[in-house]
């Protein structure tokens, strides 16, 4: 099955060609029908690849083959191969996996739009690139595949481009994205430099023989790139605005995808890290800072996917917490079940906003509970995931975050993600009761639209539910009686786990059951001022709206204003005055003063050009008698 392993991404780019140019005219169930297929394909060869590869002894679990030869300028060369590992098949597995559930469930929700098959054709072709990013065996593949997938969000998250809110959503992401990228870019290019190679296994070979001080800044240029990519602090705020697209598009790029892939390069490059304490430091810290940051944030939200988005940052900044204080299996397990949980909850918000009629805003919602029970029960159960409840796939990847942060002494570090637990607990549950419990809070004509989806939107609910429930039982920890079969299979691809000085665990299952039982206590106490300001109706709720915290949280820190203020105005006002002063002020005038005077220069000649051919025969006898007057006054000096 290996050797098929290039179908795996060619299927998605086959959805891409047949919806654009065979199946124009055709019916929504067929388009819709046909681009899930060509996403099931590709997920039916990745487990076969996976299970073909689980079948072989752990040191010779990497499988690499090479389709042809891309680029060859000299010593340079760039193959287009892709790497099949146990960390790409991972990865390979959550991408095919959720987005086949993903388009299944898109089918109904995108039902009558006009731009259904548009729609097919652009999520064929991000899950595409997303394939390409995490299969590629080098870094310039990889970065042809991250600069894919930047490309088909900004398609997606702007798809009613009509509308100038969600058209200026998709710029956003954009344009943000791209200066992470100038970081990735570089980092490339000093990769090439420094080791005379791109691929992932002949950097690794290299690498400890290399300058720490070149070590350092190419892991911190990738980082810059995993910083836009998977929106953590400064560049964050592009992803909150990507609400604006389609709710499926936001359960794909923002639970199991696009912005996962900075976690995943940054774990493919824990060789380079590994070797940088520097590096890791500033990735620990930058995750560690966004997690609360975001979380906060998500405290006083009131647009339902708004919550998400920022919890979706939030969870991002533990993964990159797990990446810098070395628990890089950690970072990935934490993808994992986010992936599914985080899938579930966007898509039972896209639920939830497809049964009261496309309302967002959680004030003028309410009761939902028992007119969408299954939406109910399942996003009952991805909020309990996300909240770290014992027994859920969010517990154990989020508490093995924690317990290596704590056993890594990362002491300040750990009370910041324990702050950010609690956080994420109190929002969702406040998410929870303002959107299912209570009395239904919009328009009459509202309440009485409310349904349950259909099944073609359920099913895929009923199974991520399940995943979110069982997932994490692969990471099961010794501590609690597993063997932590996930840490195992990554082992051959993250070598160590913290091998840099100050970075060793200290281990104890007497203390890890104290740490396990410290952040659950935070969950719980999270979840019962979520029931007792939003459930009993306390007056706390309205006190607190009134205070000056609220009022900051509220505006989000009024970072987008800060940017708007100190980069984007001034570039606006550079521009226009550069427009005005050089460009019309000096080049037009250069260009039309040009035109001007040979055009007066014309005009002059043209006086000569009478049609009498006498004139033309004095006007050439007075040219020759010059020229020969000429020729004689040099030759006599």
């Amino acid at each position: 099955m290996l050797e098929l392993a290039y179908l795996i991404p060619l299927f998605p780019l086959l959805g891409v060609l047949l919806n654009g140019f065979v199946m124009r005219g055709q019916s929504e169930k067929a388009i819709g029908s046909l681009a899930a297929a060509m996403i099931g394909l590709s997920f039916a060869v990745t487990a076969g690849c996976f299970i073909e590869v689980l079948g072989m002894l752990p040191a010779g679990r990497s499988f690499e083959m090479t389709l042809f030869t891309w680029i060859a300028a000299g010593k340079f060369a760039a193959p287009v191969a892709f790497l099949i590992d146990p960390l790409s098949l991972v990865m390979m597995l959550i991408v095919t996996g959720v987005s086949f559930l993903i388009h299944i469930y898109s089918i109904g929700y995108m039902h009558g739009d006009a731009g259904f098959r548009r729609f097919f054709i652009e999520l064929n072709l991000f899950v595409f690139f997303m394939l390409l990013l995490v299969m590629g065996n080098n870094y310039l593949l990889m970065f042809v595949g991250w600069e894919g997938v930047g490309l088909s969000s900004y398609l997606l998250i702007g798809f009613w481009y009509s509308d100038e809110a969600k058209a200026s959503a998709g710029k956003k992401a954009f344009i943000v994205n791209r200066i992470g990228d100038f970081g990735f870019l570089l980092a490339v290019f000093l990769i090439w430099t420094t080791f005379g190679n791109v691929q992932f296994s002949e950097v690794a070979r290299a690498a400890t023989t290399a300058d720490p001080a070149r070590i350092t800044a190419i892991c911190l240029l990738l980082f810059m790139g995993a910083v836009g990519k998977s929106a953590q602090f400064p560049l964050y705020v592009w992803l909150p605005d990507a609400m604006a697209g389609p709710t499926p598009v936001s359960a794909l790029i923002h639970a199991a995808t696009m912005v996962t892939a900075g976690v995943y390069m940054v774990v493919r490059s824990n060789f380079l890290y590994q070797l940088s304490p520097t590096a890791m430091t500033v990735v620990a810290i930058v995750g560690a800072a966004t997690a609360l940051f975001a979380a906060t944030i998500g405290l006083v939200q009131n647009d339902i996917k708004k919550v998400l988005a920022y919890s979706t940052v939030s969870q991002l900044g533990y993964m990159f917490l797990a990446c810098g204080v070395g628990a890089f299996t950690a970072a990935i397990f934490h993808l994992m079940t986010h992936a599914f949980f985080k899938g579930l909850l966007f898509l039972g918000s896209g639920s939830v906003i497809h049964g009261v009629g496309g309302e967002q805003d959680m004030r003028k919602m309410g009761g939902l509970k028992e007119k969408m029970p299954v939406t109910f029960a399942t996003f009952l159960i991805g909020t309990l995931a996300i909240a770290g409840i014992p027994g859920l796939a969010g517990f154990f990847s989020k508490d093995e975050i924690l317990w290596k942060t704590f056993s890594g002494q990362h002491y300040v570090l750990w009370i910041i993600g324990l702050s950010a637990a609690f956080c994420t607990a109190f929002y969702m549950f406040r998410l929870l009761y303002l959107t299912f419990y209570g009395s239904f809070r919009g328009p009459k004509a509202a309440e009485h639209h409310v349904h349950e989806s259909p099944k073609v939107m359920t099913v895929p609910l009923i199974i991520l539910a399940a995943l979110a429930i069982l997932g994490g039982y692969v990471g099961l920890p010794a501590s609690l009686g597993g063997n932590d079969a996930f840490g195992h299979w990554l082992s051959t691809v993250v070598r160590t786990e913290a091998p840099v000085e100050g970075l060793e665990l200290h281990e104890d299952v007497s203390v890890e059951y104290g740490v396990m039982a410290v952040s659950v206590i935070v969950a719980l106490v999270g979840i019962f001022l979520a029931y007792s300001w939003y459930m009993k109706k306390s007056e706390a709720v309205k006190k607190l709206g009134e205070t000056k915290a609220h009022d900051v949280l509220e505006h989000k820190y009024w970072v987008d204003q800060i940017y708007d203020t100190l980069i984007s105005q001034p570039i606006v006002r550079g521009s226009d005055w550069l427009a005005h002063n050089f460009d019309l002020g000096v080049i037009d005038r250069l260009v039309n003063g040009t035109g001007t005077f040979f055009q007066g220069v014309g005009g002059v000649v043209r006086r000569g050009q009478t049609g009498v051919v006498q004139n033309y025969a004095l006007f050439m006898g007075l040219g020759l008698l010059a020229l020969l007057a000429t020729f004689i006054v040099v030759a006599l000096r």
